[in-house]
């Protein structure tokens, strides 16, 4: 699952727990996500589950009767970061000791009672299968810690509605879990094995995001493409996503490079509301690092794949993961990686140095052989690549006319708009009036590795 640029989100839900052992109307949660669009999708999951049982939006920490981070478990930075904020909010919690303070998601499931015995002052930790339970399991909270993190292989959360922030794009979650278990990766052992919602659940979705007005959807799963409900593959269920009213882009994420067929291409090439971006995780260049990960198949299969998808599919961009000092990766091996980076020219690219997560295979029985020196050597590499090659781009990109979904204000420069075109690249330019959630045609004018810079054409 492709991580999102920001680590933490802030976001809000509500709370009340009418009909269960919630003491007192009218409760107030808040919620902060970190980690990957997954977790932004539950949490969007959790708020509508707790607004049906009554509970209200806090506006922040100090507002509210409960705090809840949606955590991450894929990288051990992203737990530290956890742990630092609970160890900021205990400080709140000793000035008012009926804050009820919990962890969900994939850290939950993956540290379990490590944090209610080492952070005594945790009182709920709940894993991604328990999430129609909140409302009772903040009750119990209230009065000795609450911890559910059971996984459930026929949980899909049917018939339960988000309740999304406002904004351009909605995360519809198509299947949890995963079957691929990569020997780097601790997915499978924290969200279960893979399960697809029903083609007709997810169409229910769609329509209900384009009837709030979003005008962009975008498909998640841990391994998207592998989507099957039984009668309904991937490529189906864009055909028939396609077919929504008031939906003008379609994406997806993170697929797998093994799970591409020539239906799925060909689905690909003909919607023209599929947006003309991927993002295509190779993790490495080495075919020898690769059959240790257990990715199922070789960089030759790979350069094929992404042959075919730019055939198939003129000005498509492709972003990546890349994972620096995997067990047992040499020099030659690491070369390679860089080889394939510069050959297959990414858009963008998501590069991290190996972090063993403890439960999964290669921290079970793969020695971490590369020293964390040379680890940060190779990510300092490859990141300085991959800048390069992501300027030289969308420098090329200077004259385009681009058409872009205007997302709000840009973070900095008085002003400005910021919005995202076809291919996923950032766009900044001229407010001028422009609305959020429309479209616009912006003539390219400058160009960073991060960021395009244009004019409005009206």
């Amino acid at each position: 699952m492709q991580l999102l640029d920001i680590e933490r989100q802030p976001d809000v839900a509500a709370a009340n727990g009418a009909g269960l052992p919630v003491s007192g109307a009218g409760r107030r949660i808040f919620i902060e996500t970190y980690g990957c669009q997954m977790n932004v999708s539950d949490t969007e999951l959790m708020m509508g589950v707790l607004k049906k049982a009554g509970f209200r939006r806090a506006s922040g920490v100090d507002d509210a009767d409960v705090v809840l981070l949606n955590t991450c478990a894929i990288r051990e930075r992203a737990e530290e970061r956890v742990v630092g904020r609970l160890s900021q909010l205990s400080r709140e919690k000793r000035t008012r000791p009926d804050l009820v303070l919990g962890v969900s998601g994939c850290m939950a499931k993956h540290l379990a009672e490590e944090l209610l015995n080492q952070l005594p002052y945790v009182d709920l930790v709940v894993g991604p299968d328990s999430y129609r339970r909140l409302p009772e399991l903040i009750g119990e909270a209230a009065g000795n810690p609450a911890l559910d993190v059971r996984l459930d292989r026929h949980e899909d959360y049917l018939e339960l509605d988000p309740v999304r922030q406002e904004g351009t794009n909605a995360w519809i979650t198509i299947m949890r879990g995963c079957d691929k278990f990569c020997t780097f990766c601790i997915v499978p052992y924290v969200r279960g094995r893979e399960r697809s919602v029903p083609a007709g659940d997810v169409l229910r979705q769609v329509r209900m995001a384009a009837s709030e007005g979003f005008r962009e959807v975008t498909l998640l799963g841990q391994t998207v493409n592998s989507y099957n409900d039984g009668e309904t593959d991937f490529a189906d269920l864009l055909k028939m996503v396609a077919g929504v009213e008031g939906i003008r882009r379609i994406r997806f994420t993170s697929p797998h490079p093994s799970d591409f067929s020539d239906k799925l291409i060909g689905t690909l090439a003909e919607e023209d509301k599929i947006c003309r971006f991927i993002h295509l995780p190779v993790q490495s260049g080495s075919d020898r690092v690769l059959k240790d990960m257990k990715r199922t198949y070789t960089t030759g299969r790979y350069l094929d794949l992404v042959d075919r998808l730019r055939s198939a599919l003129p000005g498509l961009c492709l972003s990546t993961d890349i994972i620096v000092g995997f067990p047992g990766e040499a020099d030659v091996d690491f070369e390679s990686t860089m080889a394939l980076m510069r050959r297959i020219r990414y858009d963008s690219a998501f590069m991290f140095k190996y972090s063993p997560r403890k439960g999964t295979v290669a921290y079970r029985e793969i020695p971490d052989t590369v020293p964390e020196a040379e680890k940060a050597l190779r990510l300092q590499a490859v990141i300085a690549q991959q800048t390069s090659i992501s300027g030289e781009i969308n420098r090329r990109c200077v004259g385009q006319l681009l058409e872009v979904l205007v997302e709000g204000d840009a973070r900095r420069g008085k002003g400005q708009a910021v919005g995202k075109s076809d291919g996923f690249k950032t766009v900044v330019f001229p407010r001028n009036g422009v609305r959020i959630n429309t479209f616009v045609d912006v003539r390219i004018t400058d160009a960073t590795s991060h960021t395009l810079i244009g004019r409005p054409e009206h």
